[in-house]
């Protein structure tokens, strides 16, 4: 099976931005963007976010005129004033960091391209983010969202059998919503019951699913796919009405109404459906590393989030239950 090719990145309007900024300034944006699409391997969102929050750095420091922008006034004091500017404006501690390590990683780049001397951006200093989790589904209600995904399909309409492969194989493997909507047919090992994910920065790794979700994706394959497939269809596993590769927008409104259809459940999407698969894994007794090989998380820090709802979850039993709680 050879892998899914990685996903394109939207090219920055170069015209519109040579408009805006010199010329020699709109060509370093070009070679960073190449840089963070073709050898960091980030996402097409994180490349147009790095983008933007440099082009607002060099305008910035620019004292808001375009035409008078230039890399070489990158400094650590204009980037302390950028991020001061935007905290004043109100920015979110979220923000700030997202911006921040923007700056610090066009900075590297520049650095290492010749542009700098020094790197400015390793002394700047940046608020850490307020690490959140959306609501996690109990596994009662999870299972409600799954029971009523499959009573949709009950009747075989194609769009239903797709929606209930979606929703199962969401929960059963905790993927990004972009790494399911990227999935092709071969991506799928029936006889081992795993799929092979291509995640952020271009890692590969292969998840395991449970008999729930290879009897969905069977029937979408078998029953649903054939009456949705056409030319725009290629390899792709999950199609969109029109028959093109599933939109992860599509895929989120899938999700929120399935999860909708459960009395009580926190309204949640995807990304809600990956905690919850992830609480419940560590609630079953599943270990951290485990976990964090499953999920594609680069650092265990970021799977150890979970601990928190899990032990969270636990108290509140324990006050619901225990006589001497």
């Amino acid at each position: 099976m050879s892998p899914p090719p990685p996903a394109r990145t939207r090219r920055v309007d170069l015209v519109r931005l040579r408009r805006a900024l010199p010329g020699d300034v709109a060509a370093a944006l070009e070679s960073f963007q190449r840089h963070l699409s073709m050898e960091r391997g980030l996402s097409p969102h994180t490349v147009r976010a790095y983008l933007g929050d440099v082009v607002a750095l060099l305008v910035h420091l620019a004292g808001g005129e375009p035409d008078d922008a230039t890399v070489e006034a990158v400094d650590l004091p204009g980037l302390r004033s950028w991020l001061a500017a935007q905290h004043a404006a109100g920015a979110s501690r979220t923000t700030l960091a997202r911006r921040a390590a923007s700056a610090r990683a066009f900075t590297a780049w520049a650095a290492r391209t010749g542009a700098f001397a020094a790197d400015p951006g390793l002394r700047l200093v940046a608020p850490r983010p307020h690490r959140t989790l959306p609501s996690v589904l109990r596994q009662d209600q999870a299972g409600a969202a799954m029971a009523a995904a499959e009573a949709g399909a009950e009747q075989g309409d194609p769009v239903a059998l797709r929606d209930q492969a979606v929703v199962e194989l969401l929960y059963a493997t905790g993927v990004r919503v972009a790494e399911l909507c990227g999935l092709d047919l071969d991506d799928v090992d029936y006889s081992q019951r795993v799929i092979r994910v291509l995640g952020k920065g271009n890692r590969e790794r292969t998840v395991p699913f449970g008999v729930p979700a290879e009897r969905a994706v069977r029937r979408w394959v078998e029953h649903g796919r054939s009456a949705l497939v056409n030319d725009r269809s290629h390899r792709a596993l999950l199609l969109g009405a029109r028959g093109g590769r599933l939109d992860p927008r599509t895929a989120r409104r899938v999700v929120h109404d399935v999860v909708g259809a459960v009395p009580e459940a926190n309204d949640t999407g995807p990304h809600g459906l990956r905690h919850s698969a992830a609480t419940h894994l560590l609630e079953g007794g599943a270990d951290l590393r485990t976990v964090q090989e499953l999920l594609g998380h680069a650092t265990l820090a970021t799977t150890q989030l979970y601990t928190h709802v899990t032990v969270e979850r636990l108290k509140a039993i324990h006050d619901r239950t225990h006589p001497r709680s």
